[in-house]
């Protein structure tokens, strides 16, 4: 495998926008020279601008544009809602979706249905993949704290074993890690999670949490906690292809999402300007993980646009 090969895709958005954001981002994105594009709510079920047909609706568009497209299913189940809307999306019959959850899981294996397996099924073994392969997984996302030194290991691993699938690795955006019962968000703003009247749509890209040092350590987006910092791994990309890693993930921002692809289409093609594209979006930047490090890290020291 070379660099060229390595493909792009664009992860859900993690953040909640308005339905008119969302349709101009996927309708911007149809151009972008990706080839995965996974929707969906993955977040929070009381993010309800877009509904099950609204992303049927953008899926079909962005599938006649030539992108692959996958449907994400919500990380953390609450309620009978929330597995009456998750049976929804495993049933869609038009596009393959990315578990999040083991009872998407439990439901595509029982339907005998391909699927994804997203980053938070925790896959750190050639054992555990074996498990999902038999019950019809078809791809996968490595841990976002899993280094490259252990990923190299799991790939040879499973090649020995027969066991080669699509990998893909989250390389751009802030880091999903951890989830919660208690929306955050709303708590900042002293509501009640169930009449939060919906506070995190004020924060397009999350509600930034700094220390008394004024770092900004964490990114709060409802229930969900995300890196300060945004993972940048551009100048690994040749590394990644090299490894047998099939494809980067670019995870959504409310702007510049436009420049960081095309800097990750020129990396994968072994052009890296000397002047930084991603100077246009402000955001500080982290690798630690990747390198085997504290995950806020910046080991390559690239200051902050």
């Amino acid at each position: 495998m070379t660099a060229t090969t390595l493909e792009l895709s664009l992860g859900p958005v993690l953040f909640y926008w308005t339905r008119e954001q969302y349709v101009d981002f996927y309708r911007a994105a149809a151009d972008w020279p990706v080839e995965t594009v996974t929707l969906g709510e993955s977040v929070c079920s009381r993010r309800r601008d877009m509904k099950l047909d609204d992303w049927l609706g953008l899926g079909r568009e962005l599938a006649q544009s030539g992108k692959r497209v996958v449907l994400a299913s919500q990380t953390l189940i609450e309620s009978e809602a929330d597995l009456r809307d998750l049976r929804k999306l495993c049933d869609n019959g038009e596009f393959t979706v990315e578990a999040n959850d083991q009872s998407a899981v439990q439901r595509l294996a029982a339907a005998g249905l391909p699927f994804v397996a997203g980053a938070a099924l925790n896959l750190y073994n050639p054992a555990s993949l074996a498990v999902l392969a038999r019950a019809g997984m078809q791809g996968w996302q490595a841990p976002v704290e899993m280094s490259r030194e252990d990923l190299t290991r799991l790939l040879a691993d499973c090649r020995d074993q027969g066991l080669e699938q699509h990998c893909e690795v989250f390389a751009y955006g802030h880091l999903p890690l951890a989830w919660s019962s208690r929306c955050f968000t709303a708590r900042r703003h002293q509501k009640p999670k169930d009449r939060c009247q919906f506070v995190c749509q004020q924060y397009p890209e999350g509600l930034a949490l700094r220390s008394q040092e004024s770092r900004e350590v964490f990114t709060l987006n409802g229930i969900q906690t995300l890196s300060g910092a945004c993972q940048d791994l551009r100048h690994e990309l040749p590394t990644m292809a090299g490894m047998g890693v099939a494809s980067a993930r670019l995870s959504p921002r409310a702007e510049g999402m436009a420049e960081v692809v095309d800097a990750f289409d020129a990396a994968r093609h072994g052009a890296l300007p000397a002047r930084d594209p991603l100077a246009l979006v402000e955001a500080e930047v982290c690798d630690g993980y990747w390198y085997g490090r504290p995950g806020m890290d910046n080991t390559r020291g690239v200051a902050a646009p």
